[in-house]
């Protein structure tokens, strides 16, 4: 039927408009800092088996024949966004607070609820009470806490913090923890850089930077997002064309519509 075409030919509109959104967020995060691209992924909708010729659909045995049958989709879905966790590019801003991981792991922060979250975004500041904190205040799991007499902060490529302070000795306060997933793809992204676990990307496996799998930590720099605008600008425009041929699809419909009841009139 003719409204099973229109129907088919909207589901494949309104997919592409989600993928149009999907590539539109990850070209308005092209700057964020360890930001991760999206990919949107779809899914066939359930098919309907039709009788080769309608005139025999009342034959026995014929419908029953799978020969005689034709299976029809009704469209398609959209089922889900990946995260792509690539490696973005290192970018040196030389900032002693800086941190980027290279390779596999996530900072843990703890959240003023008591819970923890999870990010890549190793751009840290110093708290009004000493600890080492996000830009928004959440707490570098397992804690560090940084006298006033501070010269500085050494962060090393093993997740090691020692201070320099003004008599010439070196303090080591610990080593910063990194937590990885056996399904990284499965984190929910809450914003702000942050993820959370659920129950697809499976518990938080912890480790020391540059050990058993863990990226190194490199001070002074920072993890830039991993999109990749030519990329974007291709499924842009390959989406943008699913889009007008499925558009064109409702206006075929449209006009055989039209061509039936000027046959009716006749």
């Amino acid at each position: 039927m003719p409204t099973r075409a229109l129907r088919t030919a909207a589901s494949g509109m309104y997919a592409q408009q989600m993928n149009i959104q999907v590539i539109a967020n990850n070209i308005a995060n092209i700057n964020t800092t360890s930001f991760k691209r999206n990919r949107a992924e779809f899914k066939d909708l359930m098919y309907q088996e039709l009788a080769a010729n309608p005139q025999n659909a009342d034959v026995p045995g014929l419908v029953e024949n799978s020969s005689n049958e034709i299976q029809v989709g009704s469209g398609v879905k959209p089922s889900s966004t990946q995260k792509i966790f690539l490696q973005g590019d290192l970018r040196q801003t030389g900032h002693q607070l800086d941190v980027a991981i290279q390779g596999d792991g996530f900072f843990q922060v703890r959240k003023p609820d008591g819970t923890y979250a999870y990010t890549r975004d190793g751009s840290f500041k110093i708290s009004a009470d000493g600890s080492l904190v996000t830009s928004d205040g959440y707490v570098i799991e397992p804690g560090f806490s940084v006298s006033d007499i501070t010269l500085g902060v050494n962060i090393s490529k093993d997740g090691t913090v020692s201070l320099r302070e003004t008599g010439g000795d070196s303090v080591e306060l610990g080593t910063i923890q990194l937590a990885k997933f056996i399904n990284p793809g499965g984190l929910r992204a809450l914003g702000d850089n942050l993820y959370e676990e659920t129950e697809t990307s499976g518990a938080p496996i912890l480790g020391d930077p540059a050990h058993d799998g863990f990226g190194e930590l490199n001070q002074g720099f920072l993890e830039a997002s991993n999109v990749d605008i030519v990329e974007e600008m291709i499924a842009m425009i390959s989406a943008q064309r699913a889009y007008e041929i499925n558009s064109k699809t409702v206006k075929t419909v449209e006009d055989m519509l039209s061509i039936a009841n000027n046959l009716k009139r006749g």
